[in-house]
C-alpha cells in the first residue's frame, strides 16, 4: 500500500489521509500517527493540511456515546472545509499537527459570528426545561427554567425603572454562587449590559480600584451577604466609591403588573418573539459580556474584556468534550468574579440544557456533600485546594452521582487524586486556562466521558489536550520560534477564546496577543499526541547564578516530602528575594511541620535536585496558614511580601 500509494504521488495525484486512524469519541483532535506520513517519505510532495469543521454532533461523530441511530443537532446540517498552506519543507506527525491545530482554530474563529449569541441561547435553554429544574442553591432556592426567567425579567424591569442610569455600561455585583447572582447575571446581560462581578476577598482599595476601572456606579448586593463579607473579610463597603443597591429592598418594588408580564414572557411567549422584544438579536459576539479582573496573584489586577464569542466558543468546546446531557447537574462553589466559575458553572448552567447547584462559600465542605448528594450533581469544578477539604469532611454518598471532576487554577497533585479515587471511587481530572483565555484552554477527558475510545483521550502529569477550536504551541522564550515536541518553552494560545483585551490598556494588550496568539507566560513542552505539561511559570523561575531555578518543581519535591502519614498534605510555598551576591535567594513558606530545614534541605538533595534549587535551612520560615485567593490559590503576591518583610528585604 505504500508503495503504491507513493507511486500515486510521484505521478502527480491527489492523496488524502486521516491521519488520527480513528474517529474521535471526545471531539477533541486526537494524535497523529506516524505512519501516516511514511506515504510521504521520499516523494518530496507539498503536504496540505486541511481542518473537517462542524462534523461533531452530526450523524457521523460519535456524540452523545453512538455512531449511528442519533438525530443531528440541526437540519440542515452544514459543514465548512478549511484548507490551509501546503507544508514544503521536511516534516514530522507533530509539525502537520500542528499546522491542522492551527487552521482549527481560524476555522471556529469564523463560525463564531454566526453562532448564536448566548443571551439569546439562555432564553431558549429556560424555556426548554421551562417546567424542570434548572438553578438551586445551598439556602433552599430551587427554580424551574421558567421560573429562572421570570426572575431574571422582574430584576431587569425594576433596575431599567428606577436603579439603572441610561448611560450606565458597566453594573458591579457583589454576590456569591447562588440563584440570586445568576438571575442577577443573567438580568443585566439581557439588558445589554456588561456585569462585572467584584473580588470581596480583597481589599477596599483593591475593589475600589476595579471600581474605577470601569467606571461602575452601581453596585448589586443584598444586605445578608454584606454582613458576612464584614464578618468574613474585614471589608470596608463604606469607601466603596459607587452606590450598593440590595436587592431584597429591589424586589419589594415589583407589582401586580411586572409579575403578570414577566410571567407571560416566561411561560408563553415564544422565544423568537422574546428575543425580538428584548432586541437581542442586535446583540453581536464582539460585543463584551463581562470584565473579570486577574487575580493580582503577582501585581495589580487587570480588567479582562470578555465577548459574548469568547465565553460562548468556550461553553461549546466544553460541551461537546464533555457530552453534557439533560441529566447533568453541574455543582458550582467557585466564585463567579473568578473566571472558571463565570463561564463553566454559571453561562454554562445558562448556555446549556443542564442544571446548575451553587453554594455561597466553597469552604463549607459539609454544605456542599449535602447539596451535591440532594441534587445528585454529576459535575464538580474545583481547585486541588477545595478538594482537599471535600476530601477530608464530604461522606462518600455526598459525590455518590459525580462522574467528572475537573480541577483548575494550580498543580493537581497525583497524591490527591489517589486520595480522592480511594474515598469517593472518582478520580479527578486536570484542566488548564487563563482569565484571558475565557477561560479553558485544554482538559483530560475521563473515561466516564470518553466511550469506547481506542485513542488516549487522558494523561495524569499534563492538563489535557487543547478544547476544539483552540491551537497551542511553545516557542522558545527570547526569538519566539516555534519548538518541537517535547521541547519546554512559551506556551503560546490561539482561538475565539483569546480575550478581547485588557480594559483601558491596549498597551498591555499588544505586548501580550502579538499576531492573535495570547503569550500565557507558562513554560511548557506538548508531547506527541498533543497533550500539555505545565512545567513552570515565567514569574515563577528564580535567575541564581545566571541559571533558572524553577519555584513549582522545589514546591512540589518539599510537599512530597511534607506528606504526612494521614495522607493530609501540608502546603508549602517557594518564593525569591534580591540576593546581591547570587542575584536572587529562594525562600520557603510554609505551615507547621514535623521536619526541621535542615532535614527537608539533606532529603531535597537525596531526590537529586541540583544544589542551585535547594534553598538554606535558614531560609524556612513559618506561617498560621499560606495566603491564598478567593478561587484558592496561592496569593503569590503576599507570600513574596512575607518573605521581605521576614527576611529584611526590599521588593
Amino acid at each position: 500500500m505504500l508503495k503504491d500509494t507513493r507511486q500515486l504521488l510521484t505521478d502527480g495525484q491527489l492523496v488524502c489521509v486521516f491521519p488520527e486512524g480513528g474517529i474521535t469519541r471526545a471531539g477533541q483532535m486526537q494524535a497523529f500517527k506516524r505512519g501516516a506520513l511514511k506515504i510521504h517519505q521520499g516523494t518530496n510532495v507539498p503536504i496540505i493540511p486541511v481542518y473537517l469543521d462542524e462534523l461533531w454532533g452530526s450523524i457521523f461523530s460519535f456524540r452523545g456515546g453512538r455512531f449511528f441511530w442519533k438525530w443531528p443537532r440541526r437540519w440542515p446540517y452544514s459543514i465548512s472545509i478549511h484548507i490551509g498552506k501546503p507544508l514544503t519543507d521536511s516534516v514530522d506527525a507533530h509539525t502537520v499537527r500542528q499546522a491542522v491545530q492551527q487552521l482549527g482554530a481560524h476555522a471556529v474563529q469564523q463560525r463564531v459570528d454566526r453562532n448564536e449569541t448566548l443571551t439569546r441561547v439562555f432564553v431558549r435553554k429556560c424555556k426548554q426545561r421551562r417546567f424542570a429544574s434548572k438553578v438551586a442553591d445551598g439556602q433552599g432556592r430551587e427554580w424551574s427554567g421558567g421560573k429562572l426567567l421570570m426572575i431574571t425579567f422582574i430584576i431587569r424591569r425594576l433596575l431599567i425603572r428606577s436603579v439603572v442610569a441610561a448611560d450606565e455600561r458597566y453594573i458591579g455585583i457583589l454576590l456569591p454562587p447562588s440563584a440570586g447572582a445568576v438571575a442577577t447575571n443573567a438580568a443585566i446581560s439581557i439588558m445589554r449590559r456588561i456585569a462585572v462581578n467584584l473580588n470581596y476577598t480583597v481589599s477596599s482599595e483593591v475593589m475600589n480600584h476595579c471600581i474605577a476601572e470601569c467606571g461602575i456606579q452601581t453596585v448589586l448586593t443584598s444586605r445578608r451577604f454584606v454582613e458576612n463579607l464584614k464578618k468574613k473579610f474585614s471589608l470596608d463597603l463604606d469607601s466603596l466609591s459607587a452606590e450598593l443597591i440590595y436587592l431584597e429592598d429591589l424586589l419589594k418594588k415589583t407589582t401586580f403588573l411586572d409579575y403578570a408580564a414577566t410571567c407571560l414572557a416566561a411561560y408563553v411567549m415564544p422565544a423568537r418573539v422574546l428575543e425580538r422584544m428584548l432586541n437581542l438579536h442586535t446583540v453581536t459576539s464582539d460585543d463584551v459580556l463581562t470584565v473579570i479582573f486577574t487575580s493580582g496573584s503577582t501585581g495589580q489586577p487587570k480588567g479582562v474584556m470578555l465577548t459574548q464569542g469568547n465565553i460562548g466558543s468556550n461553553i461549546q468546546a466544553i460541551e461537546d468534550v464533555f457530552q453534557f446531557s439533560e441529566d447533568d447537574v453541574i455543582v458550582g462553589v467557585l466564585p463567579m468574579f473568578h473566571s472558571f466559575g463565570y463561564t463553566m458553572t454559571l453561562w454554562g448552567t445558562l448556555a446549556m440544557n443542564v442544571k446548575g447547584i451553587f453554594h455561597a462559600d466553597p469552604r463549607e465542605s459539609k454544605q456542599i456533600g449535602q447539596l451535591c448528594r440532594k441534587h445528585r450533581g454529576t459535575v464538580l469544578l474545583a481547585t486541588p485546594t477545595f478538594l482537599r477539604l471535600y476530601l477530608r469532611r464530604c461522606a462518600r454518598e455526598d459525590f455518590a452521582f459525580l462522574n467528572v471532576v475537573v480541577a483548575g487554577a494550580e498543580k493537581l497533585p497525583i497524591e490527591l487524586c489517589d486520595q480522592f479515587e480511594k474515598k469517593f471511587g472518582l478520580r479527578p481530572v486536570e484542566g488548564y486556562g487563563a482569565t484571558e483565555l475565557s477561560p479553558l484552554v485544554s482538559v483530560n477527558v475521563p473515561p466516564e466521558r470518553s466511550v469506547g475510545s481506542s485513542t488516549v483521550d487522558i494523561k495524569e502529569g499534563t492538563v489535557g489536550r487543547p478544547i476544539p477550536g483552540v491551537s497551542a504551541k511553545v516557542v522558545e522564550m527570547d526569538t519566539g520560534e516555534p519548538l518541537e515536541v517535547n521541547q519546554p518553552g512559551m506556551l503560546w494560545i490561539k482561538g475565539p477564546n483569546v480575550m478581547k483585551g485588557y480594559l483601558n490598556r491596549p498597551d498591555i494588550t499588544a505586548e501580550v496577543i502579538p499576531q492573535g496568539w495570547y503569550i500565557t507566560g507558562d513554560v511548557a513542552v506538548i508531547d506527541e499526541d498533543g497533550f500539555i505539561q505545565i512545567t513552570g511559570r515565567e514569574s515563577r523561575f528564580s535567575k541564581i547564578g545566571g541559571e533558572m531555578v524553577p519555584h513549582i518543581r522545589i514546591e512540589d519535591a518539599i510537599r512530597c516530602i511534607l506528606a504526612k502519614d494521614n495522607d493530609e498534605v501540608i502546603p508549602a510555598a517557594v518564593t525569591a528575594i534580591p540576593d546581591q551576591r547570587k542575584g536572587e535567594r529562594l525562600i520557603v513558606i510554609h505551615r507547621e511541620i514535623d521536619k526541621t530545614p535542615d532535614e527537608i534541605c539533606r532529603m531535597l538533595a537525596g531526590q537529586g535536585l541540583p544544589n542551585i534549587f535547594i534553598p538554606s535551612p535558614d531560609s524556612f520560615y513559618e506561617v498560621t496558614d499560606l495566603p491564598t485567593l478567593g478561587s484558592g490559590k496561592l496569593d503569590l503576591k503576599r507570600i513574596k511580601q512575607i518573605a521581605c518583610e521576614a527576611f529584611g528585604a526590599n521588593e
